[in-house]
């Protein structure tokens, strides 16, 4: 028998415990986090007093071994009952098994049976100063007299008038006076404890779970929308955002042409965004705006009383955007004469304050964008050869819409649902004529065009029906209409091609006008740009209908 053994046996009746060490556990268990780990606390600092024989902790959980309990005859309901959850303890043969398992005779008890039972269910403290004088019963009275058990004091675990279990403590010493008073505390703060405990590791499982979400919604919106507003799955499309992907991680010089309305600012932001400069700011500038006698005070800025009307110091457009992008739209607007100022800049970083005569050098990357065709301007001597080559190291093209018609229903449920939520109104569907009508439209004025045609016809709709204005002369013709349908993309028939048509055909068109839909939403079915509001039904009718044709998302 160990010395430490020995010390518990010659304990004298009337032994005072360690109050010091309860103070202690009390701080620590206010502190501790995992529920786990505080119950296993509260049970080891208990039974590492020398007058603690076993120490443990019951909590109210639904029940789970009813048909194996033994003391299910005992238990009212079966519905929920007293887990065993912590315990330790010293027992006096060294060769007897530990107290530290949770899967022993009493790992539950019903509430209401026995002490145990009785303090879960009424809430109540069961303590018994001497077992040996009070006979109280105790279930095992055997196991009490080798053990030299003297007193049992049982305490529920309240917190805000709920009881969540019970703590009972088997002592060597009688039970009495300041032990039970500090039993008592302990239990309290136990209760507390444990609460907060759950409470933060709720509030972590929430955090991982969102964190999940988080990254499945993040992967969701980058395989659905891998540039932000750019929005689309064309083929067209796909090929820029190539192009996209594989110059924004490089320093080089951009030229983005196109037409006017197609986006190319959304275009130049993506290559901004995707680049390692994407934490300093990307400095837009319309050249088409700048009147001419304020063009070096915009780009290169001034000092104060550089000349009339320069009351302070103001910095310039490429100061701003050091470390960050330069983008120079519309820069086919700059007249001749200004150019060469530019190119020096571009050439080799550095620059003047108009009024100042010191040199100053930025760290600029360069994106430029025109709707011209610069080399018609080079060869009318309206913009210089050597700018262009400097600007035009990588130069992207942007489709007009025209020719990347099958993204059309996917921009329109887009700025439909963004005008709707900026409006403050409700959304308004759009229908499959909708977009049959949007197609066969040439949009002269691009994406531009069609946000417009869009809100105008958000803010003049009557009785929740949209009706778009637009010129019968900028209608497609019959024959390019009928290739862009063809797009394996948009499987979808003008009306004025519908002839008569058997049932059979009918239901084979209408699998494939569902397929279409999908495809063309990437099988979102409901909200905005899903292909119930593609196809005009709702989603319940739709999913009906997918049911009884057999379709089913591809895996």
């Amino acid at each position: 028998m160990s010395s430490t053994l020995g010390l518990m046996m010659d304990l004298s009746p009337d032994y005072q415990p360690d109050f010091e060490s309860f103070k202690c556990l009390l701080v620590d268990m206010a502190q501790e986090r995992s529920a786990e780990a505080l119950l296993r606390m509260i049970v080891n600092r208990l039974a590492g007093q020398p007058y603690v024989a076993l120490a443990r902790i019951w909590l109210i959980k639904p029940g789970d071994i009813c048909d194996s309990c033994r003391m299910r005859p005992e238990c009212p309901d079966q519905t929920s009952c007293l887990h065993l959850v912590a315990s330790a303890g010293r027992p006096l043969a060294e060769s007897e098994a530990g107290w530290a398992r949770l899967d022993g005779d009493f790992r539950r008890f019903p509430l209401g049976a026995r002490k145990v039972g009785r303090i879960g269910a009424t809430g109540e403290p069961v303590e018994v100063a001497d077992i040996e004088k009070e006979g109280s019963g105790i279930a095992r009275p055997e196991w009490a007299r080798q053990q030299r058990i003297r007193g049992f004091g049982g305490q529920p675990l309240t917190y805000k008038g709920e009881v969540l279990g019970v703590l009972g403590v088997f002592t060597r010493i009688r039970m009495a006076g300041e032990c039970l008073v500090w039993l008592r505390m302990i239990a309290d703060h136990a209760a507390t404890a444990i609460s907060n405990a759950r409470a933060f590791e709720e509030i972590e499982r929430l955090r991982r779970q969102l964190e999940l979400e988080n990254e499945y919604l993040r992967e969701e919106v980058k395989v659905a929308r891998a540039f932000g507003e750019i929005v689309g799955e064309s083929s067209a499309l796909q090929k820029l955002l190539d192009q996209v992907a594989l110059v924004a991680p490089a320093d080089t010089s951009v030229l983005i042409l196109g037409e006017s309305g197609t986006g190319k600012e959304l275009i130049a932001r993506a290559i901004h965004e995707r680049s390692h400069r994407r934490d300093h700011p990307m400095i837009r500038v319309n050249c088409a705006s700048i009147p001419r006698e304020l063009f070096e005070s915009e780009f290169f800025g001034h000092v104060r009383g550089a000349f009339t009307g320069a009351v302070r110091d103001r910095a310039g457009r490429f100061q701003l955007a050091d470390r960050g992008t330069l983008f120079l739209d519309e820069i086919g607007e700059i007249p001749l004469e200004l150019q060469s100022k530019l190119l020096r800049v571009l050439q080799d970083g550095t620059f003047e304050r108009i009024g100042e005569e010191r040199t100053r050098k930025v760290n600029v990357r360069i994106i430029a964008a025109t709707n011209r065709n610069l080399k018609e301007e080079i060869a009318s001597k309206r913009f210089r050869e050597d700018l262009y080559y400097r600007l035009s190291v990588f130069p992207i093209e942007v489709m007009p819409l025209r020719e990347r018609i099958e993204d059309i229903p996917l921009l329109a449920a887009h700025f439909l649902s963004q005008t709707c939520r900026r409006l403050g109104v409700p959304e308004v569907p759009l229908k499959r004529r909708h977009v049959l009508m949007l197609r066969n439209y040439d949009w002269p004025g691009n994406i531009r065009e069609l946000q417009n045609v869009i809100e105008r016809a958000v803010i003049t709709a009557r009785s929740g029906v949209l009706q778009f204005e637009l010129s019968e002369k900028k209608v497609l013709t019959q024959e390019a209409n009928r290739a862009l349908i063809a797009s394996p993309q948009q499987q979808v028939r003008p009306e004025n091609e519908i002839g008569i048509r058997t049932h059979g055909d009918l239901k084979t068109q209408e699998r494939e006008n569902i397929l279409a839909a999908l495809q063309s939403a990437r099988w979102k079915i409901s909200g905005p740009g899903g292909a119930a509001n593609l196809l005009g039904v709702k989603p319940t009718t739709l999913a009906s209908r997918m049911k009884a044709m057999g379709i089913s998302r591809p895996r």
